[in-house]
C-alpha cells in the first residue's frame, strides 16, 4: 500500500472515497479547503486514479523533517521588548516536534499559567504532544522564551526569545526522531486555521521542510500554507539547510525546501552573528539553502535572520538535548557562581529552523502593535526594513523588527499586491539570473530539466 495525497477539482466526497475503496484503498485524512484527501492505496491502482478526470494531482505523502544544522540583540528585538512590545495577545502556532512545558514558556510571576494554551499531536498520536526530539521546544524558546530560568541576581545573562508574551499553540507534526509526513503537517495547518479565532492565531511557524518535487501550484503542502495565509495567518517557513548540497550540480543553488518555495509565505535563511552585537561582521551561513526555487524559479529566501549557534530552551530527556555534548551550555556561561556542568534548561542549535523562529517572533511583535495588518502587509514591512551584511549576493537582507515597528507606527505600509504569486513567478527567473551573476548559466533550460528529473527520481 502507498500513502498518497489526491487533489480533486471539487471537494472530495463519498463517491470519491468509494472509488478508492473499490480499488482496495482507504481514506486517511480529508481537507476541504484544498480539495484534497490522503489515502492508502495499492500501487497498482495509482495509474487508474491519476486518469480520473476529477483528479487534478496525485502525490506521495512525503516525509518532512526539522531544518537543523547575541541573536535577539543583533536584530534589535531587545529594544522592542524594553519598549513594552512583547507579542501580548497574539497566538503563534508552532508546527514542530512538540513542546515540553518549561518555566520560560509560562507567563510572568511565580504562579503564572503556561503560555502553551493548546496542544495536539499529528505525528504518532502522542497523548500529550510533548517534545521527545528536542527541536520544537528550542524553536518555541527562540520565538517566545521569557528567560525565567536565567533571570535574577545569580545570572550574568538572560536567554530570552523575540516575543516573550505570545500564546503558543503546540501542533506536534514531527516524531521522536524529528520526522513527519505531508499529511500530518497539512492536518495541523487546518487545525490552526480552525482555531484561529479562539486563540487569535496570527502567526504560524514551520521550521521544517523537504525537497521540492513539483510546482508549488500542485504541491499539497504549498496549497495548505496558502490556505492559512488566505485565512489571515502569517506563515513563516525555514529555507532549509542544503546550501552546501551540490547534488544537482548547481553549487548549492536551487535548494530551497518546500513549502518555503511558495511565493506567499515568508521564507527565512540563516546568517551568523559571529557572536557579536555588531552587524558589520555578520555573514550568511554556508548551510543555508539558496534560491531560486527548483521548477518555479521563485526568488527565495525572502530574508535572513540569526540561525547559527542559537541558545534557547532544552526539552528534558529529549534526543537532541541529551545526545549532542557539543551543543551543551555550561552553567558558567550564564551564572555568577556557575560550574562546568551542563545546563538542563538551555542548549545550542544551528539552522534555518532557528532563523525562521526569529521572524515568527518579529511578526508577532508587529501584529501586537498593529493588529490590523494583513499577512501581505507584515511581509512587506519585514522585507522593506532589512539591513545588508558583508558579501551580500542576493535580495535577502537581515530582519530588523524594530525598524519594521517604526515604519508600521508611521503608517508607511506598502501594497500587498507586490507579493502575489503571479508577480513572484513572472519575475523570478529574470531576478534570479541578475542576482546570481556567474551562477546564472546553471539555469539554462537543459540544465533545469536535468535537475528536475533528478529530483523527481528521488521521490
Amino acid at each position: 500500500m502507498k500513502n498518497v495525497i489526491i487533489q480533486y477539482r471539487h471537494n472530495p466526497n463519498a463517491a470519491d472515497h468509494q472509488k478508492i475503496h473499490a480499488r482496495g484503498g482507504a481514506l486517511r485524512r480529508e481537507w476541504q479547503t484544498i480539495h484534497a484527501a490522503a489515502y492508502a492505496v495499492p500501487s497498482e491502482a495509482l495509474s487508474s486514479l491519476a486518469a480520473d478526470p476529477e483528479v487534478t494531482y496525485v502525490s506521495p505523502d512525503r516525509e518532512v523533517k526539522g531544518s537543523l544544522d547575541y541573536s535577539v540583540e543583533t536584530i534589535n528585538a531587545t529594544i522592542a521588548l524594553q519598549a513594552g512590545i512583547s507579542g501580548k495577545g497574539i497566538g503563534v502556532a508552532i508546527l514542530d516536534s512538540g513542546i515540553t512545558t518549561v518555566d520560560d514558556l509560562d507567563g510572568a510571576g511565580k504562579k503564572a499559567a503556561s503560555r502553551v494554551v493548546y496542544s495536539e499531536d499529528f505525528a504518532d498520536h502522542s497523548p500529550d504532544a510533548k517534545d521527545h526530539y528536542g527541536h520544537g521546544t528550542h524553536v518555541a524558546g527562540v520565538v517566545a522564551g521569557n528567560g525565567a530560568d536565567s533571570t535574577g541576581p545569580k545570572y550574568t545573562y538572560t536567554f530570552h526569545g523575540v516575543a516573550t508574551n505570545v500564546q503558543i499553540i503546540n501542533l506536534r507534526v514531527l516524531d521522536k526522531n524529528g520526522r513527519g509526513t505531508d499529511s500530518g503537517v497539512i492536518e495541523a495547518i487546518h487545525r490552526a486555521i480552525s482555531l484561529k479565532s479562539k486563540y487569535n492565531i496570527r502567526v504560524m511557524n514551520l521550521s521544517l521542510g523537504r525537497r521540492i518535487f513539483e510546482s508549488y501550484t500542485q504541491d499539497p503542502l504549498c496549497q495548505a500554507v496558502e490556505a492559512a495565509w488566505n485565512a489571515g495567518i502569517v506563515v513563516v517557513v525555514a529555507a532549509g539547510n542544503n546550501g552546501r548540497d551540490d547534488t544537482l550540480h548547481t553549487s548549492g543553488y536551487g535548494m530551497i525546501n518546500a513549502p518555503g518555495n511558495d511565493p506567499y509565505v515568508i521564507t527565512v535563511g540563516a546568517m551568523k552573528t559571529m557572536q557579536t552585537l555588531s552587524r558589520s561582521d555578520d555573514l550568511i551561513a554556508s548551510y543555508s539553502s539558496k534560491g531560486p526555487t527548483l521548477i518555479d524559479h521563485v526568488v527565495k529566501p525572502d530574508l535572513v535572520a540569526p540561525g547559527n549557534r542559537i541558545i534557547a530552551l532544552r526539552a528534558p530527556h529529549s534526543l537532541l538535548g541529551d545526545a549532542y555534548g557539543q551543543n551543551q551550555v555550561l552553567h558558567s556561561a550564564y551564572m555568577r557562581q556557575g560550574d562546568n556542568r551542563s545546563s538542563q534548561d538551555y542548549f545550542e542549535l544551528s539552522g534555518t529552523s532557528m532563523a525562521a523562529a526569529m521572524v515568527s517572533g518579529a511578526s508577532a511583535l508587529l501584529l501586537e502593535q498593529q493588529p490590523w495588518l494583513t499577512p501581505d502587509q507584515v511581509k512587506w514591512l519585514l522585507l522593506n526594513t532589512t539591513h545588508s551584511y558583508p558579501g551580500k549576493l542576493d535580495a535577502a537582507g537581515v530582519v530588523d523588527p524594530l525598524a519594521a515597528l517604526k515604519r508600521a507606527a508611521a503608517g508607511n505600509v506598502g501594497s500587498a499586491q507586490a507579493f502575489s504569486a503571479g508577480f513572484c513567478v513572472a519575475t523570478g527567473v529574470a531576478a534570479a539570473l541578475s542576482l546570481l551573476g556567474a551562477v546564472a548559466g546553471l539555469w539554462l533550460p537543459a540544465k533545469q530539466k536535468s535537475a528536475v528529473a533528478q529530483a523527481s527520481a528521488e521521490a
